[in-house]
């Protein structure tokens, strides 16, 4: 009998696996919308599904942020992204099929007058969303010179990158990055306007194409065939299957990671975190209240950092909502954390406790990503 339960559990458990739903995700930068909107999310469920013989559903969206956030938690089986959420992803279980386009280089620009990047000091930059390549770049390039946000007066946010070229003629600001080709052009048809200041390095040009490490060998090979021969029967390019991954390690580590120390807090490991609850220090998660349902650390408690502001150590809490803090008792040594080196929430969180006053902070800066790879156990609600 007990053999017969046995078997009927291992096929239920086959029959659930065949019938899966694999999840994927197109991100688009906004300046390729053309090519986004060559993409038939309709043709990728049909031809992906058929390959894999199960259902597979397919979202878009040009909310960069949330993106890179979803390679961080694992919600995606499959990445058709930008260069950066695709480094983000690859450092987060996932395998590197190609990218669809050669390599890209970007330009810092700023306005005629300005000699180096240096002078930019105390100016204003314009860039596209957060998350989006160009402030990727321009982290890197400001970083190169010796600058950070943080030496600016303005850092202006807004949806498309061309746009910037069109505030340095009005000298609405001072700075923008724009990938070289398009300031090519611009140039030429105005002369004079502004100047390259730097030059970035390689960075994977189009769509990057990435899958979960943890899918089956077979269902890997199988997608890898595909994106890389046959993507355009659902609009998508195919893709180059020699993609360096030297260039998307420089993509990831451009200026996204927090510092890796905290002044006034202490920077914990796992087994260090384990050991300050056992003589009880709370552990507080300052991620979504989704990620934290799925999965936290036992006996963490659920205190969300909602983020607005700059991804910068000069970053205006102002614009931030943590008004759970007020809910958490100073006296009692505390551990903040979110979802890793390139989450900016505990790292926040814990200036915010300091400055309220409290006596003993602790800064979990490698998060959930670091306690799952530690083989802790999870918990969940």
């Amino acid at each position: 009998m007990k053999k017969f339960i046995v078997a009927v559990c291992l096929l239920g458990a086959a029959v659930t696996a065949v019938h899966a739903e694999r999840k994927a995700l197109v991100a688009l930068e906004p300046t390729a919308r053309k090519d986004g909107l060559l993409v038939s999310r309709v043709g990728l469920e049909s031809n992906v599904g058929k390959l894999l013989g199960q259902k597979v559903s397919v979202t878009s969206t040009d909310d960069l942020t949330d993106a890179m956030r979803a390679t961080r938690t694992g919600d995606y089986d499959i990445f058709i992204a930008p260069a950066q959420v695709a480094a983000s992803a690859i450092n987060h279980g996932y395998e590197l099929v190609g990218s669809t386009d050669d390599v890209d280089h970007y330009v810092l620009v700023g306005r005629s007058g300005l000699v180096s990047v240096a002078d930019i000091r105390k100016g204003r930059i314009y860039l596209p969303q957060q998350d989006s390549i160009y402030t990727y770049l321009a982290r890197g390039l400001l970083t190169s010179a010796g600058l950070s946000f943080k030496d600016l007066n303005k850092v202006e946010f807004a949806q498309y990158p061309q746009a910037g070229l069109t505030a340095l003629t009005m000298k609405m600001t001072d700075a923008t990055v724009i990938r070289s080709d398009e300031w090519e052009r611009w140039q030429k048809e105005n002369p004079g306007q502004a100047k390259a200041l730097a030059t970035s390095g390689t960075v994977p040009g189009g769509l990057s194409v990435v899958i979960k490490k943890s899918l089956p060998e077979d269902e890997r090979e199988k997608l890898t065939k595909w994106f890389t021969t046959s993507s355009r029967t659902a609009g998508l390019k195919t893709c180059g299957p020699h993609a360096d991954l030297k260039d998307y390690k420089k993509v990831a580590e451009l200026g996204t990671f927090t510092p890796v120390k905290l002044p006034g807090a202490t920077v914990v490991t796992a087994a260090e975190v384990m050991q300050l609850q056992s003589t009880g220090a709370v552990v507080v998660d300052t991620r979504s209240e989704k990620e934290y349902k799925a999965k936290h650390i036992p006996g963490a408690v659920f205190v969300p950092y909602h983020e607005k502001s700059l991804k910068d150590v000069a970053y205006d809490g102002a614009l931030d909502d943590f008004s759970g803090l007020k809910n958490l008792k100073p006296q009692t040594p505390t551990i903040f954390h979110c979802n890793g080196a390139e989450c900016w929430k505990s790292y926040k969180a814990s200036r915010a406790a300091m400055a309220a006053g409290f006596a003993k902070v602790y800064w979990y800066r490698g998060g959930m990503p670091d306690w799952e790879g530690a083989g802790q156990k999870l918990a969940s609600n």
